[in-house]
């Protein structure tokens, strides 16, 4: 399924605060703080030949964070640094002065951050990157995950010394209890989603992703005119869609929502153009992108920034994950999780039907930009939906 933005707000100017946040001043702020972290390196931005030919485009270009940090997923830039940022405040408001990325290791340093406790909900990669982030600065995680969080995503958050809550239900149910808890307890919450009255935190998760757009651009020729973004509650994808648009100006591509046909809580807010939470329904193999209410600050920049929202459906998905995994004969191979490819997905959903491609404007001179957001952050459920062991894939 395909629409258009439906909003009042689309294409009106982002707001000062958005501005602020994920401009290039913001953008080159996240990069330096994140270039202090011992294993930052720009991931690879691979172009797929084949694929554009395939599709009828002129290029093809993916961002693979399956190896960000050795944590498999660009979420670790954004909970990582949100966490590192809230510790260096916390330290300068106790100690009186302005404490520098470059002291997390200052026994004073250490002190105060050692009282901080962080908290958050996850469907894994967030609350992986929150837990490394407190184990980087020396505070306290509590991760809360859902039912549905598989055993091998809760034993990597538990590597970092995170305290992990299995909470009963969904992502929602996890969500909810995080809340109460930290409320009652004190804590800071980190979350990538955002609600009324809580907007600021999850704006420094989301400027740590803008790091993507600057490595992005500092490698291509020429900018994208079409960028693919998956989508659970926009987080992400809002960040992508701002960073790029006040990077290039006026010229910015035209961005394609594309979520989970069973998880679409964006594409349902555009058809009634405000944000609304859905049913939730059978799961979806794209566990990271199973959200069923938008984030506000997310909805509030994707309302001004998207062009089109669009649905896949998981064959779809699955079949992105096998298509990356034997990219260019394996000259460009990508091992994509089961979220990482919705991206791909949704290019070649839209570019498989003729209205798709007309709506996006998708032609033979269309430059298309795509994230693999996630690589097989679980190994066990990547082999047994592709049926290939990530383990003897080695991307090129």
């Amino acid at each position: 399924m395909i629409q258009r933005n439906n909003s009042d707000c689309y294409s009106r100017p982002l707001l000062p605060v958005d501005r602020q946040m994920f401009g290039p001043d913001a953008t080159a702020k996240a990069l330096e703080m994140l270039r202090l972290h011992p294993s930052y390196r720009a991931t690879p931005l691979r172009e797929l030949h084949g694929l554009a030919a395939s599709v009828g485009i002129q290029s093809v270009h993916i961002k693979d964070e399956s190896g960000r940090f050795g944590l498999g997923s660009f979420k670790s830039l954004g909970g990582a640094y949100a966490v590192v940022c809230l510790a260096l405040e916390e330290a300068s408001r106790v100690l009186g002065r302005v404490v520098n990325a470059s002291e997390l290791l200052d026994p004073d340093v250490r002190t105060v951050v050692r009282n901080l406790n962080v908290g958050c909900a996850t469907d894994g990669n967030h609350g992986r990157s929150v837990a490394a982030g407190a184990n980087l600065a020396g505070c306290r995680a509590n991760i809360f995950v859902h039912e549905g969080v598989s055993p091998e995503r809760i034993a990597a958050i538990a590597r970092f010394g995170a305290n992990v809550v299995e909470v009963a239900g969904n992502y929602d149910d996890a969500v909810a209890e995080a809340e109460r808890v930290c409320h009652a307890n004190g804590w800071i919450i980190v979350s990538d989603t955002s609600w009324p009255g809580y907007e600021r935190i999850p704006r420094l998760v989301m400027q740590g992703y803008t790091v993507m757009v600057s490595e992005i651009l500092a490698e291509l020729e020429r900018p994208p005119t079409h960028v693919f973004l998956q989508a659970g509650v926009g987080g992400f994808a809002a960040a992508m869609a701002a960073s790029l648009t006040l990077d290039i100006g006026p010229a910015r591509p035209k961005f394609i929502i594309v979520e989970p046909d069973r998880a679409a809580c964006l594409f349902a807010s555009n058809k009634v153009d405000a944000p609304v939470k859905i049913a939730p329904v059978e799961p979806t193999v794209m566990a990271m992108l199973e959200c069923y209410e938008p984030s506000m600050l997310a909805w509030g920049i994707l309302s001004r920034l998207a062009d089109v929202y669009m649905t896949v459906c998981d064959a779809d998905a699955i079949a992105a994950m096998q298509q990356l995994a034997a990219a260019e004969n394996g000259t460009s191979r990508v091992i994509a999780g089961e979220s990482g490819g919705a991206g791909l997905a949704g290019l070649l959903a839209a570019a498989a039907d003729p209205h798709g491609r007309e709506l996006i404007g998708l032609d033979s001179h269309s430059r298309v930009l795509l994230f693999n957001t996630e690589g097989a952050t679980d190994p066990t459920i990547y082999k047994n939906l592709t049926g290939i062991d990530p383990g003897v894939l080695v991307p090129a």
